[in-house]
């Protein structure tokens, strides 16, 4: 029985990497996060946010990290480009074990115990996925910035900074959430806002969400919030159309973007039991399990 080994779960988006530290017997000993681990944002720069994550982890529960005695299980962000998936195996330190799924199938795991359902992962992207209970899952949206991604931090942020390039050549008022936005990106005219629209990446336009969240009222800002909804609802139908299934919210934006999902389904709209990291520990222990590490009961 090797109870020395930790099992850790990660979940590696475009804004952030959350990390939870487990032992053998299945005991949560610490949570931590650092910067982002979206495979789309370069294979180093996300082991580099995963690795300090996992440290952090091992620092808060007083324990030197030995990669050799870790499984993690990933659920990361840019897991469907193989050649990124590729790279990050190849890269990876020397590890116990190690299992990268796509962070809607963590998200799954988190959400729903495992069990049959509906989630909607909605942070810097967004993704759709529809699990039967017995292992299988699909996906629905999740095909990336700048296209895809819908209702995501970085899609309502793509949207919403056409605000502020209107409202400095006169074509809408310059206003409060025009103000909220240029502060944001830090620019005062309109040379400004061009260089910072040449450098933003889906961080950075997802850095924008909470200033239309903020401005729910504003026409603007409310259009860009129901047509979010009822891309949401696009989702759902499209993973369950039979309406049965139930679903969960997830991610930063799940709860504030709850009220604008169409009334039809608002009554099949669940609370998830947990979050992706956690998803991905159950993954750490599936891929410990697999490899025969015996964990303890």
């Amino acid at each position: 029985m090797n109870t020395d080994l930790f099992l850790i779960g990660v979940d590696g988006g475009g804004s952030g990497t959350r990390v939870v530290l487990g032992d053998a017997h299945g005991r949560e000993l610490a949570l931590a996060a650092s910067g982002p681990s979206g495979l789309g944002l370069g294979i180093e720069r996300a082991w580099q946010a995963i690795l300090a994550g996992c440290t952090e982890a091992f620092r808060q529960a007083g324990v030197a990290p030995q990669w050799e005695r870790c499984v993690l299980g990933c659920g990361l962000a840019g897991f469907n480009n193989p050649d990124w998936l590729a790279a990050f195996h190849a890269q990876a330190p020397k590890l116990a074990g190690l299992a990268v799924e796509h962070d809607a199938y963590t998200t799954l795991l988190g959400a729903h115990g495992g069990a049959h359902g509906v989630i909607v992962a909605l942070g810097t992207g967004s993704v759709a996925a529809a699990a039967d209970g017995v292992g299988e899952y699909r996906i629905a949206s999740g095909f990336g910035f700048p296209s895809g991604d819908e209702a995501s931090g970085a899609w309502l942020g793509l949207r919403i900074v056409v605000y502020a390039q209107q409202a400095l050549d006169g074509r809408a008022p310059l206003d409060e959430l025009a103000q909220a936005l240029l502060e944001r990106v830090g620019a005062q005219d309109r040379d400004g806002l061009i260089v910072w629209l040449c450098n933003a990446n889906q961080t950075a336009y997802a850095s924008l969400a909470p200033i239309v969240i903020a401005h729910a009222s504003h026409p603007f800002a409310a259009r860009l919030l129901k047509e979010a909804g009822e891309e949401i609802g696009k989702m759902i139908t499209a993973l369950d159309a039979s309406g049965e299934l139930p679903v969960a919210l997830c991610g930063g934006l799940g709860q504030p973007l709850r009220d604008y999902v169409p009334q039809h389904l608002q009554a099949r709209l669940r609370a998830p039991l947990g979050d992706s990291a956690h998803g991905a520990w159950q993954l750490a222990q599936q891929e410990a399990a697999r490899l025969g590490l015996n964990l303890a009961g």
